[in-house]
C-alpha cells in the first residue's frame, strides 16, 4: 500500500506540501481541482500545473479525489448526456497525465451529513459528530445553517456556497428518485466511462454514502455489502471499484469491515481508514484512529487490506482538531499525521508478523 495524505490545493487548504512531505511515509498526495464545478471539464494545463506543483516538493499525485459527478447524471436530466461527456474528456485528460485513480461518489444532494462539526470531546479535543435525533428535527434546508459557523472560515467539500444556495432545488430534482433509479443512473454513468478507464487504466473508486442510510428521504445506495456487489456485478469491469472506507461502511454497526474488505478482493482501489466512537447505533463521533479510542479494531481492518494484497493508495481519513489547530474541521495537519504514522505503523507489525510466521 501507498500512504497518501488528502490535500486540497494551494489557496484552499491550510495544510502544505511541506508539512506533508515531512510526515514520514507518506509519499503522495490525494488531490482535486478544488474551485472546479461539477461538469466542469478538467483541462490538461490545470492538471499539469497542479502535478508539477506536488512533485515539485517531492510528492506524487497518487490519485483525485474528486471528480464530483454533475446533479444531471445523478438525477439523470436531459443534461446527462452532455455531462458524461464532459466527465469522459476529464477522465481522457487525467490518464494522459499519468493519473490513474479516481474517488468519486453518487449521494444526492449532501456528499455527507454531520450534525456537529466541533463536538467536543473529554481532552479538549474537538471532532465531527452525527446524532440522528438533531437531523430528524432540522429542516434539510437549513442543514448548512446548523453547522455553518464551525467551519473554521473553510469551504467545505460538498456543501459549497453554490450548492447550498441551490438546496431548495436539489431536493425537488430529487423527489422521484428512489434507490433503484439511482443504481440505473449510476449503472448508465459507470458503463459510458468504462471505454476511457478501460484505455487509460484509469480505476473509479466509488466512495460510500455517509452515513450509511437515507437522510431526509434522499436514497443511498453505496452502503452495504450486497449494494456494492450489485454495482460491481451491474458493470463488471475491474475497473469499476470501491473506496473503502472505514468510517462511512462504519457508521452502520451492521456491516462487518474485516469481511467486507476481504469479499471485495481486487475492486478496492483506494481505502481510506478512520475510527468512530459510537454513544449509540445513531449518535457517533470522529475519534483518534487508535482502536482503543473508538469502536473499531483497526488492526484487523489492516490486516484484511494485508490478507487482499492491497497495494494501492491509503489515507488516514478525518482527524480531529487538537494542539489549538484551526483549520477545515476533519482536514488539520496534527491528528492526520498521528494517523498516517499509526498506520504504518500497523502495516509494518503485520508484515514482520507474516514473514515470521512463514519463516516458523
Amino acid at each position: 500500500m501507498e500512504m497518501t495524505l488528502r490535500w486540497y490545493g494551494t489557496g484552499y487548504d491550510s495544510v502544505t506540501l511541506k508539512q506533508i512531505r515531512q510526515i514520514p511515509g507518506v509519499s503522495g498526495v490525494i488531490t482535486t481541482l478544488y474551485d472546479t464545478l461539477p461538469g466542469e471539464i478538467w483541462t490538461p494545463e490545470r492538471i499539469a500545473a497542479m502535478k508539477q506543483e506536488v512533485e515539485a516538493s517531492g510528492l506524487r499525485v497518487s490519485g483525485i479525489e474528486s471528480v464530483n459527478v454533475h446533479d444531471a447524471i445523478k438525477a439523470g436530466t436531459a443534461e446527462r448526456d452532455e455531462m458524461i461527456d464532459h466527465y469522459i474528456q476529464t477522465l481522457k485528460n487525467l490518464g494522459e497525465a499519468d493519473i490513474h485513480m479516481v474517488c468519486y461518489n453518487f449521494m444526492p444532494v449532501f456528499d455527507w451529513t454531520r450534525t456537529e462539526l466541533a463536538r467536543q470531546r473529554a481532552d479538549g479535543s474537538t471532532v465531527l459528530a452525527y446524532t440522528q435525533k438533531a437531523v430528524d428535527a432540522l429542516n434539510p434546508e437549513k442543514m448548512f445553517a446548523s453547522i455553518g459557523a464551525d467551519t473554521n472560515g473553510f469551504i467545505l467539500p460538498g456543501w459549497e456556497p453554490e450548492r447550498m444556495a441551490r438546496i431548495q432545488e436539489l431536493f425537488e430534482l430529487y423527489r422521484s428518485i428512489d434507490e433503484e433509479q439511482l443504481f440505473e443512473n449510476l449503472r448508465i454513468f459507470l458503463e459510458a466511462i468504462m471505454p476511457v478507464c478501460d484505455r487509460y487504466n484509469i480505476n473509479m473508486a466509488i466512495h460510500p454514502d455517509d452515513p450509511a442510510w437515507s437522510v431526509f428521504g434522499l436514497p443511498r445506495i453505496i452502503i452495504n455489502e450486497s449494494n456494492i456487489q450489485r454495482m460491481m456485478n451491474m458493470v463488471d469491469n475491474p475497473h469499476n471499484g470501491v473506496t473503502f472506507c472505514s468510517g462511512s461502511y462504519g457508521t452502520n454497526l451492521e456491516n462487518d469491515l474485516p469481511h467486507m474488505i476481504r469479499s471485495l478482493k481486487g475492486r478496492i482501489h483506494f481505502a481510506h481508514v478512520r475510527n468512530l466512537k459510537f454513544n449509540s447505533p445513531d449518535d457517533f463521533e470522529e475519534s483518534a484512529h487508535l482502536s482503543s479510542d473508538g469502536s473499531f479494531d483497526m488492526y484487523e481492518i489492516m490486516k484484511a487490506l494485508y490478507d487482499i494484497d492491497f497495494d494501492g493508495p491509503i489515507r488516514p481519513d478525518h482527524g480531529r482538531m487538537i494542539w489549538d489547530e484551526k483549520a477545515m474541521p476533519g482536514y488539520g495537519l496534527y491528528d492526520r499525521a498521528l494517523g498516517a504514522t499509526y498506520l504504518n505503523g500497523l502495516w509494518e507489525a503485520i508484515v514482520k508478523s507474516e514473514a515470521k510466521h512463514r519463516c516458523d
